[in-house]
């Protein structure tokens, strides 16, 4: 197993506008058993609609709040809360607020935060492979807009 990087060298990255991200453990360091990825959000800012078929997440509000869609229910997810998303369950997060949101997902198994990592790459990314690659499906547009 690999040693985990100190939290206070990691690096802060964006997978898109209103979004910043930091991977506190990567699956390299766990053998892939799970992956631990601190986001701050802007108000604003949230994702699609989408379908983990390899991962459960779990979410972890560390200030602010968060909307979820969670299936067929919307929650409002505030400081200290957690919410679970298996794998099979269309899901989407964002941020109804006027203040930024600080979240910290665990995903076991680990590995779709490398992902996030190549979408803050930049390049021309093939979204359609990516998301084939990491078994994520794309179900709607992002929840807030």
């Amino acid at each position: 197993m690999q040693q985990t990087t100190n939290n206070n060298e990691a690096k802060w990255l964006t997978a898109r506008p209103g979004e910043r991200f930091c991977v506190r453990v990567p699956a390299a360091s766990t053998d892939g058993a799970y992956s631990v990825v601190e986001i701050v959000a802007d108000p604003g800012d949230s994702t699609p609609l989408h379908v983990h078929e390899r991962e459960d997440e779990y979410l972890l509000v560390l200030e602010g709040s968060a909307r979820v869609v969670l299936g067929e229910t919307t929650l409002e997810a505030t400081a200290g809360q957690t919410v679970e998303m298996k794998r099979g369950i269309p899901h989407a997060w964002g941020n109804a607020s006027d203040k930024p949101v600080r979240l910290l997902f665990t995903a076991t198994p680990g590995g779709c935060e490398e992902a996030l990592v190549i979408i803050a790459k930049g390049g021309d990314i093939d979204f359609a492979a990516l998301t084939a690659r990491f078994h994520v499906t794309p179900l709607g547009p992002p929840i807030l807009r």
